[in-house]
């Protein structure tokens, strides 16, 4: 821990600068939640820990987001370019990840990972998330691309060595030509929005078998991908293509960006609005499949999306107890004052919770291709998690800075930035009515998954209990089937549930007991604060966040 002038802080009763620490092994919960990973795997999450809580590494998810991306439509010829400028803060993560393979270690052929690729990854996600987030969209996207080039091998072939590649390059130039690349996504327009079908971008298809794309994308995030997934209307319906962003010699391919969002947080993070003329795509999709192509891509970003949510709550609600056991008010540190302690051990439950959820979806994504059950786990329990997390989030960012006071609500603190940061990821990769939809989709087609999902609730929550707790599940099932309005309730229902059970298996005791009677079975919560003293908040605290 970096101690900064200790007389100064003594003086002015300030905490310590909040890093100096191992992300990994400052973690229990996320420790539990890996316990089966192979020790070399393990030992690979201390050193990226250490990496993550390094000072200079903070430093730079900093300065990626305070030196903002910058467009340049042209050159000083004149000549259309169409480049994003990052900071070298970006680009240094950017590295970091790739070597860490954000971008595609699901998809290497690594023995090490065997059976557990995504659950390896995503504790490296969970880790890296903590330090910043706007270079982790072109790392994710270009992940879950592959779910949806799977179904076109000629162009899999073609493209995969890039993408599996452990080397970042930022060049602009075509990608045969780079060490790797990064792919986007390319689906929303004004005028749609989340009703993909009503996308107004047309594929006419040309007689080498390429197709001409040209139309309108709202959001264009991480513009400066190599090639995007992008759907257009063609005559059997919507496709989803290939669209590259520089030609094999070397021009551009017609992608032109008309302006930067100028968003609320994401800001290192560049989201561009852009036109395609006339550009060249190659269709990955069946004729008029392409939005359950792209959604393939999509699955997997959503586990990111909850993934993500789940580490900056992390980093918030550290660095608010990490103040706390530094700071005096009224006499005593603010960590021992009952009321403070019950607000952190509470939100720390739902940290504690969140983290658990996210490891044991990206679990069941390594298991579901042997284990129906655990197929059924990811296909209903994905928008579950991604709606649930997500929404957490921000109310529980805010509460962390209020912890530090005004010095959470500076710039050059990181709660402020984390804030910023804290809704997006309920709006990306579909917002909280649509997982609610989708939830609904998936129970109103059979009863088969939510059987197989439920079965293992009640198996992991392991107590006299459980099926009733299930049961209310079911209820909520059917009155999801009467009333599309209360899919909030069952989704809401579902995930405390699952979080109850998860916590129930991994074995995290005063956590476990804490969260069921809180969740499960306590009243309506408007805020936190809300444990009452049969539970332990201090124990709670040291379990979920030890001293460093």
């Amino acid at each position: 821990m970096a101690q900064g002038n200790s007389d100064y802080l003594s003086t002015y009763n300030q905490s310590p600068e909040f890093s100096g620490f191992n992300t990994y092994e400052f973690d229990p919960v996320l420790q539990l939640a890996t316990a089966t990973l192979p020790e070399n795997i393990k030992a690979n999450l201390k050193a990226h820990g250490q990496w993550a809580g390094h000072s200079e590494t903070l430093k730079l998810g900093h300065l990626a987001n305070s030196n903002l991306p910058e467009l340049h439509t042209y050159d000083a010829k004149g000549q259309r370019i169409d480049v994003v400028e990052y900071h070298p803060a970006y680009h240094a993560l950017m590295r970091r990840g790739f070597a860490t393979g954000l971008n595609s270690s699901v998809w290497r052929e690594d023995d090490a990972e065997k059976g557990c690729r995504n659950l390896a990854r995503a504790a490296r996600l969970h880790i890296t998330a903590q330090v910043e987030h706007g270079h982790l969209c072109p790392l994710v996207m270009t992940n879950a691309s592959v779910a949806s080039l799977l179904s076109r091998q000629k162009v899999l072939n073609e493209w995969q060595p890039k993408i599996l590649s452990d080397k970042y390059d930022s060049s602009q130039k075509p990608a045969g030509q780079k060490d790797g690349v990064t792919i986007g996504m390319g689906m929303t327009e004004r005028q749609g929005g989340s009703d993909i079908r009503a996308s107004s971008t047309t594929a006419k298809e040309r007689n080498d078998g390429t197709y001409e794309i040209s139309g309108h994308k709202w959001f264009l995030s991480a513009p400066m991908s190599d090639a995007f997934l992008v759907v257009a209307q063609m005559k059997e319906g919507l496709g989803c293509f290939l669209v590259p962003r520089y030609l094999p010699d070397g021009s551009p391919n017609g992608i032109e960006f008309q302006r930067l969002k100028d968003k609320l947080g994401n800001r290192s993070n560049a989201s561009a609005e852009a036109e395609f003329r006339q550009c060249t795509g190659v269709l990955i999709s069946e004729p008029g499949r392409g939005i359950a192509s792209i959604m393939e891509m999509v699955t997997l970003t959503r586990l990111d999306c909850a993934n993500a949510s789940a580490a900056i709550m992390r980093a918030s609600l550290s660095e608010a107890v990490h103040h706390c056991r530094h700071r005096s008010a009224f006499e005593a540190k603010l960590i021992d004052q009952p009321l403070m302690q019950r607000v952190l051990a509470d939100m720390s439950l739902d940290v504690a919770a969140s983290t658990a959820l996210a490891m044991r979806l990206a679990a069941s994504f390594d298991r579901a291709s042997a284990n129906p059950a655990e197929a059924a786990y990811a296909r209903l329990m994905t928008p579950v998690i991604k709606y649930w997390v997500c929404k957490l989030a921000p109310p529980l960012v805010y509460e962390a800075m209020e912890c530090l006071g005004g010095n959470g609500y500076v710039e050059n603190g990181n709660l402020a930035r984390h804030y910023r940061e804290a809704p997006l990821n309920a709006i990306w990769e579909g917002s909280g009515n649509v997982m609610c939809l989708d939830v609904l989709r998936v129970v109103s087609k059979s009863t088969e998954i939510p059987d197989a999902v439920l079965s293992i609730l009640e198996r992991d929550l392991d107590s006299s209990g459980a099926a009733k707790v299930v049961d209310v599940i079911r209820t909520a099932v059917k009155m999801g089937a009467d009333d599309p309005g209360s899919a909030r309730i069952l989704t809401e229902q579902l995930a405390f549930t699952t979080a109850a059970a998860e916590l129930n298996r991994l074995g995290a005791g005063n956590i476990s007991s804490a969260y069921t009677e809180s969740r499960l079975g306590g009243l309506w919560r408007s805020s936190y604060g809300m444990l009452d003293n049969r539970h332990n908040a201090a124990s709670i605290l040291d379990t979920v966040c030890p001293e460093f």
